[in-house]
């Protein structure tokens, strides 16, 4: 009897199995929870999802698989079959058309080409006009790096779109920022990396919360070349170059507000900080401080050494009475100007803070430099400076 009841539950099991299909063919098993999640999730939508898996050849099944398995609920919800297969076929086209393209590896290329969306701006079905805007800039490009040039060299004139405060809302969609013809530092973001992945070149959205000193957030773009990531904007100034370097140089990667974080498709655990609704938190990023850091110190360092850089001290007291020893140090941003150009910004040491923490700018010799700050009326005060060769000692005060 024993053996009787240990048999038949084993062939009820084998049965039940038997009679199972593999509701994902063609899927690599390790999506298959999540895609069962995605379709929980979509609801009524789920149809859609369903239509869209089925819609794609097999070779470009595990494609669609990942875009659904790490989709946002309200793409879930709201996405067509026809957006997403259209969005995975034309992404496909640009990986066959460039042969840079073709060599991006299958985890970046999901992650950092196929997605359809950066941040959480309005779903646009873009990918096909884009393309058809931008490949004539890569046609014949060597490699990834000529192609980023090109792309980075022609957006403004093809999408006739500018930097301006007017813009409806920051996080505007590519013809939303079209339409205006203007938009904020994020909308021309997302404009330049969706132009990227367009023609197959791995871009994501890259930007801080607040800066070092609290001056306010900023956003731009990081593109892929041969498994490290640079950093460019809409308006170039070249790969890893920008005015804002010495600022990201700056950032705390432990410090929530003041870190730097790029943006994934993919959930990572830590949210994308977007400043106009800090109520989000379903857009992935990864704290990728460390390496703007890094970059900002190795050329301060080469800089320095070569004597092109000079190293200026900067203290601010209450009034030229005070002095160090009587502690009487105020903790004040402090921006620096060459002419009408800045040059670079920071917050002096407060009291409180150890008498060897100063406030250090290194700047290029043979310049005169302007340091503004809000003096104790509430008025801007001024401070000029020329940098010679030696180092120097600069006191500012309050009153």
């Amino acid at each position: 009897m024993s053996a009787l009841r240990f048999i038949v539950p084993v062939c009820f099991s084998l049965l039940l199995f038997a009679g199972c299909t593999n509701p994902y063919p063609e899927v690599p098993a390790s999506y298959h929870a999540l895609l069962d999640q995605a379709m929980v999730s979509a609801g009524e939508n789920s149809q859609q999802l369903e239509s869209a898996l089925a819609g794609v050849p097999g070779s470009q099944k595990e494609a669609m698989a990942f875009l659904i398995a790490y989709m946002p609920r309200h793409d879930a919800q709201t996405l067509s079959a026809q957006f997403l297969i259209d969005n995975v076929t034309i992404a496909y086209k640009a990986r066959a058309a460039f042969s840079w393209a073709a060599q991006i590896p299958d985890s970046i290329f999901f992650n950092e080409v196929l997605p359809y969306a950066s941040l959480n701006e309005r779903r646009d079905n873009w990918r096909e006009d884009f393309f058809n805007r931008f490949s004539k800039y890569v046609e014949g490009t060597p490699d990834l790096q000529t192609a980023i040039d090109s792309v980075n060299a022609h957006i403004r004139d093809e999408v006739m779109v500018d930097y301006n405060t007017k813009r409806e809302k920051p996080d505007q969609s590519p013809y939303e920022s079209m339409d205006q013809k203007m938009a904020s530092c994020s909308g021309l973001s997302i404009l330049l990396t969706d132009a990227f992945r367009s023609v197959g070149i791995p871009s994501r959205i890259a930007g801080t919360p607040n800066w070092h000193d609290n001056r306010g957030n900023h956003n731009w773009c990081e593109v892929w070349i041969g498994g490290e990531w640079y950093f460019t904007e809409y308006y170039p100034s070249g790969l890893n170059q920008g005015w804002f370097l010495a600022d990201a140089g700056k950032a705390k990667a432990d410090e929530p507000d003041h870190a730097i974080y790029a943006s994934s498709y993919k959930t990572t655990g830590l949210p994308f900080p977007l400043v106009w609704d800090e109520a989000i938190t379903w857009v992935p990023a990864v704290n990728v401080t460390s390496r703007y850091v890094d970059l900002y110190n190795a050329r301060q360092a080469a800089k320095i050494a070569s004597g092109e850089l000079i190293p200026v001290e900067v203290s601010l007291f209450k009034s030229d009475n005070c002095t160090l020893k009587g502690d009487d140090r105020v903790a004040a941003n402090i921006d620096v100007f060459t002419g009408n150009d800045q040059v670079g910004g920071g917050r002096t040491a407060a009291p409180t803070q150890d008498l060897n923490d100063v406030l250090t700018f290194y700047l290029a010799k043979d310049k005169t430099y302007t340091f503004k700050y809000t003096g104790s009326n509430g008025k801007e005060k001024t401070h000029s400076v020329e940098v010679k060769e030696k180092p120097l000692q600069v006191k500012l005060y309050m009153e």
